[in-house]
């Protein structure tokens, strides 16, 4: 039960991480939309970006990239073993699981779709069904990949 508990645990922290995680740039998505937010908010005066887990430590580009380099080391390790005590768990704790995320993006979806205007909504629901298509299509990309590496170890 603690296993299982625990499996579950940490499976529902990886939506988070995934969000929190610094990108390559540290921006997030408003740097790839091109809002202008890292000029307002998060650039200081000598053109740094600040705001990040390595704010106030003066590094030097060579520096920052090393870091953030471990730091997607570390998330990968995190996920990798999350995912082998993901595999362990009984079908039916998987599917719950797997049904409560869904039930959550769900509600946290439609909480930003009630703030926003009615052309934001068309935009945010055209971004949805994108979204719906690259994760069909990367299901059926684990799919091949799994049959592929079955036949390779047969």
């Amino acid at each position: 039960m603690r296993k299982t508990l625990t499996a579950l645990l940490l499976a529902a922290s990886l939506p988070t991480l995934a969000i929190a995680a610094p990108g390559e740039d540290d921006m997030g998505p408003y740097h790839m939309r091109g809002e202008g937010y890292h000029d307002s908010h998060m650039m200081r005066g000598d053109g740094h970006r600040d705001g990040s887990i390595m704010r106030g430590m003066d590094l030097t580009p060579e520096q920052r990239q090393k870091v953030r380099g471990a730091m997607r080391e570390q998330m990968q390790t995190h996920r990798d073993i999350t995912q082998r005590y993901l595999d362990k768990l009984p079908a039916a704790d998987k599917a719950a699981m797997q049904k409560e995320q869904e039930a959550n993006r769900d509600k946290h979806q439609k909480a930003i779709r009630d703030v926003l205007t009615p052309e934001q909504q068309k935009q945010f629901d055209q971004m949805q069904k994108d979204m719906e298509k690259r994760r069909a299509e990367r299901r059926e990309f684990e799919a091949w990949k799994a049959e592929r590496d079955k036949k390779a170890a047969q």
